[in-house]
């Protein structure tokens, strides 16, 4: 039986990132993979998507050639071409991750992995057969897929998940959008900007519902002026797919509405992959559909850990890497912190972009802090008019007692770019008056956010 110190379960942004902080520390390593490596996140999330999302942004580009002062004669596009190259970046990356494998001298176990007693993982391949390993330490990261709501089941054809949405052959003319977060809102911009007739049907009163609410009115106006029609405090109560297009009964605060579609996509957020994984049969805690750990990822059973998507916490691929070097950090003896679960920042890739981090406006004010409130928008900034980007703008919330950077809040181009100042900003403390003092460049988009600043200590020079 072969013997390791590590191996990881599963190779998404966790679970590779694990692996080679794991072999980086001296550590003999494995990673057990069933389907390509980089999981979801690279080939079917994260990657694919901005892929995508970058096709649109080039064909809005060229159907808006005339207000750059160009001339075009007609703007199209090839849908299957877009497709494939999305598909060729995804594949590409894989490979990339296959050479960070070898690189850093990871085996790579192609299989479905189980976890069984005395610290071992048996992986059936895809011929069936099935082989043992064992380790000091075993790290589980099978990450999550799309979640199915009882009354929208997917097929696979006419009711998709984000998989499906990706590799569609022709483009439908019209589709319904069920839940308006990242994964939602960034479909609905792409298959919009192609020509697709696209609703959003949300049922909490605000799109991107996590956001800060003026965030979410401006993220609604943008949708709205690109032609997406969108539906708050609604619900699809049922769907009925027996005919060439797609009905679903919409409930609506006015009652209820039937819509027609080519396709519904299901983006109604996320499920776990911890069934058939051993759980049960070690014992291992679980508490509504995540895995209990703590504060270094291990579990109630010894030598048994687990990050990213399966455990509680924002399920980002950002904060699975984090997770997985922290916890091989502990296992090795190294003196590190927890991870501070609030600064993690969210972006969402849509036009216009959001980016946030912190605490929300109402979120401050309910835990009781006095504030210090700022925003700049980027109507008054010469880098977005320049560019023609001027839509959205930057909010900043300090505590106004010792001036805490409390939360950052952004939407407009390039902001996902832009949210890093202010997570690093957060780490060292940093006060207002710190990112005041701070020169920012100009022209550039960056500089709104020492604006916002500047406009919370009523000292902003250029609105």
């Amino acid at each position: 039986m072969s013997k390791y110190d590590i191996i990881v379960l599963g190779s998404g942004p966790g679970g590779y990132v694990t692996a080679i902080r794991a072999s980086q520390l001296g550590f003999k390593t494995a990673i057990v993979e069933k389907e390509s490596l980089g999981g979801v996140c690279l080939n079917w999330g994260c990657i694919p998507t901005k892929a995508l999302l970058k096709s649109a942004e080039v064909f809005d580009y060229l159907k808006h050639a005339e207000d750059y002062g160009l001339s075009l004669e007609k703007a199209d596009k090839d849908f299957s071409k877009v497709i494939k190259r999305s598909r060729d970046v995804a594949g590409g990356m894989s490979k990339g991750v296959q050479f960070l494998m070898k690189k850093n001298k990871i085996d790579v176990i192609e299989g479905f992995g189980k976890l069984k007693s005395g610290k071992k993982i048996a992986v059936t391949d895809k011929n069936d057969k099935t082989k043992e390993y064992q380790a000091d330490n075993i790290i589980v990261a099978t990450g999550a897929r799309s979640r199915e709501l009882p009354n929208l089941k997917q097929d696979g054809k006419k009711v998709i998940g984000y998989r499906e949405a990706m590799t569609l052959e022709k483009q439908p003319k019209s589709m319904i959008v069920v839940g308006s977060g990242a994964i939602g809102v960034e479909f609905a911009h792409f298959y919009n900007a192609m020509g697709t007739e696209v609703t959003v049907v949300e049922f909490l009163p605000n799109v991107v519902p996590l956001e800060d609410e003026e965030i979410s009115k401006q993220f609604e106006r943008s949708m709205k002026k690109a032609g997406i029609k969108v539906m708050t405090n609604s619900s699809v109560e049922s769907v009925d797919t027996s005919g060439k297009t797609v009905k679903a009964k919409v409930k609506t605060k006015k009652g209820e509405e039937t819509l027609e579609a080519d396709v519904v996509l299901s983006a109604v957020g996320i499920k776990t992959n911890i069934e058939n994984i051993g759980l049960e049969d070690l014992k291992i805690k679980t508490d509504k559909d995540k895995i209990v750990v703590d504060d270094f990822y291990k579990t109630n059973v010894d030598g048994i850990y687990a990050i990213g998507d399966v455990v509680h916490g924002p399920a980002l691929a950002h904060v699975a890497s984090a997770e997985g070097i922290l916890c091989v950090e502990k296992i090795k003896g190294m003196d590190v912190e927890p991870l501070d679960y609030g600064n993690i920042p969210g972006c969402t890739y849509a036009t216009p972009e959001i980016a946030s981090v912190g605490m929300t406006e109402k979120q401050a004010k309910e835990a009781g802090y006095e504030l210090k409130v700022g925003k700049f928008p980027f109507s008054a900034s010469g880098k977005a008019k320049a560019a023609g980007k001027s839509e959205g703008f930057v909010k900043v919330i300090f505590d106004a007692k010792y001036g805490e950077w409390l939360g950052c809040h952004m939407i407009g181009a390039g902001v996902t770019d832009m949210i890093a100042e202010a997570v690093l900003g957060r780490k060292l403390e940093t006060t207002g008056h710190e990112v005041l003092k701070a020169v920012h460049p100009h022209p550039t988009m960056s500089e709104a956010v020492m604006e916002a600043v500047a406009a919370a200590y009523d000292e902003v020079i250029h609105i």
